[in-house]
């Protein structure tokens, strides 16, 4: 086979716009992780944090935690971490708005590698406030998508396939993680706690959660089939392949709309884009049906069978040099190996979730809510003055004022908070409470601007005490009733206050 008949079977010529959603839209969730980075990381885990990444990479050695912040001349500290954070940023919005784009066909893999690396460097030592599977979800899809190239050359069908097969990883696998883990997803209950006790809800959590039984068990069932079967079609030929990537767009923007799980659903979104030919974005937009066949090439209209001018999608033949096109080859090649624990996981009856098998973090295991928790606590720390009484201390996301609802915050991820439901559930012995308490009582002004409006206004209380207490959504007689009595409206019902650490004086520590 001539080099020219190669380049032109490999060429996936009518997925430009999809390349272009990706790129760009993986541009954005970096920007707004480092953006998290530069405002939450120095209170989390700075040089005077909960758990301070200095005393971390002290303890941990190269191969552990790899980062930048272990060279001599660029030893952690806060400044350099901000430094860090703000060139990030730059990469990110050069991605956004497509200078790399724009380059020769290398540039978008520097680009994003480069933003690859310095995050790594963060989630390295991020400990237990970076240890969620949508920072490696981030990593590994930033690790990837320079490969779709700048517009010099089309997207090739390879890289086209790598991105479809990691959206069966994250989508299957937390299917499959479902399945095996709880009974309450295989008897189609889950969805009957999940809205009410997920970690952070948003504005319609408790709507959703007021829906009726039926309603949960088909959001159950929905769930079942587009993350286990769905995935699969994204390898059948045009347009069943993009009908398949919009079920599952359309399941995670229900998500989005009921819960706030950082930028999970959209990097999920977003890789699920490489599913859809620019032939269905154009029937999308009022063109004709696609046609059926495995839409790679140049873009053609099916009907007339000429080249559409709505985009501009390079010759075949051109667009793949064969420099461009070893690369590429060579790299997919290299990712199906480290894919290989990635399969092995899948379908293993011990399938483990959010794990990485190799020290870069790619070909990682994904998955979400294996288990399902069914009352929800939560944690509400207190402090007290004589002329006062006890007050509460408030968060920015995280339940704790019965009428307060939800606040949407996704795709920016409120770390602490997050981290407030797991203590919730028993990690409160960890050090980090320990220090977070510690620092509240203290009056830290780092730890404070985390949180939401101070009730001693940055001064230390006389007392602190840390209680827990149950909580449910009100009912909407509930909030009848509350109007009736000239109360303000509950969002929740809170009861069975337990004690969980005494009132103690931490001024002095």
């Amino acid at each position: 086979m001539e080099p020219s008949q190669v380049a032109a079977l490999l060429t996936a010529g009518d997925y430009t716009i999809s390349r272009e959603i990706i790129q760009r839209g993986f541009g954005v969730l970096f920007l707004i992780a480092f953006a998290s980075a530069f405002n939450q990381f120095p209170a989390l885990l700075g040089e005077r944090g909960l758990t301070p990444a200095p005393r971390f990479i002290a303890l941990t050695s190269a191969r552990q935690a790899p980062t930048i912040f272990r060279w001599n001349r660029f030893a952690y500290s806060d400044r350099r971490l901000r430094l860090v954070c703000v060139i990030g940023m730059v990469l990110a919005g050069s991605a956004i708005i497509g200078l790399p784009q724009a380059g020769p066909a290398w540039v978008p893999i520097l680009v994003f590698l480069a933003m690859w690396a310095l995050y790594f460097s963060i989630v390295s030592i991020g400990q237990r406030f970076y240890g969620f599977g949508w920072e490696s979800l981030l990593l590994e899809a930033g690790f990837l998508v320079g490969f779709l190239g700048s517009h010099d050359v089309a997207p090739t069908l390879p890289m086209i396939l790598l991105l479809r097969w990691f959206v069966i990883r994250i989508e299957f696998g937390a299917g499959m993680i479902k399945m095996r883990g709880d009974s309450s997803w295989r008897d189609l209950t889950a969805m009957d706690y999940h809205h009410q006790t997920q970690p952070m809800p948003n504005p319609l959590s408790r709507r959703a959660h007021l829906m009726p039984g039926w309603w949960h068990k088909s959001e159950t069932l929905g769930s079942h089939i587009v993350q286990l079967a769905a995935p699969w079609l994204l390898f059948l030929p045009q347009p069943i392949a993009s009908f398949a990537a919009v079920a599952i767009i359309v399941t995670q923007l229900a998500l989005v709309i009921s819960g706030n799980y950082a930028w999970l659903n959209w990097a999920t979104i977003l890789l699920a884009c490489s599913g859809i030919s620019d032939t269905f974005f154009r029937w999308i937009g009022g063109g004709p049906l696609p046609g059926w066949g495995w839409n790679v090439g140049v873009f053609t209209d099916p009907i007339t069978t000429e080249a559409a001018d709505f985009v501009a999608v390079p010759d075949p033949v051109e667009a793949l040099p064969v420099w461009w096109l070893i690369i590429v080859l060579v790299f997919v090649a290299w990712q199906a190996w480290l894919n290989v624990p990635a399969v092995r996981n899948l379908f293993s009856s011990n399938q483990l979730m959010n794990a990485s098998f190799n020290r870069l973090g790619l070909g990682n295991a994904y998955g979400a809510f294996g288990s399902m928790t069914e009352t929800r606590n939560e944690i509400i720390i207190e402090g007290w003055i004589d002329d006062g009484g006890w007050r509460e201390y408030r968060f920015k996301g995280k339940p704790g004022d019965v009428h307060r609802r939800g606040p949407l915050v996704a795709p920016y991820h409120l770390r602490l908070d997050w981290l407030m439901w797991f203590a919730a559930l028993g990690d409160y012995r960890q050090t980090w409470f320990t220090e977070l308490v510690r620092k509240v009582g203290s009056g830290d002004p780092q730890i404070r601007r985390l949180m939401g409006p101070d009730p001693f206004d940055g001064a230390a209380p006389e007392l602190i005490r840390v209680r827990v207490f149950t909580y449910r959504y009100a009912t909407r007689a509930e909030r009848r009733a509350a109007v009736a009595a000239g109360e303000p409206k509950p969002w929740w019902v809170r009861s069975d206050p337990r004690v969980l650490v005494r009132p103690i004086d931490l001024r002095k520590g």
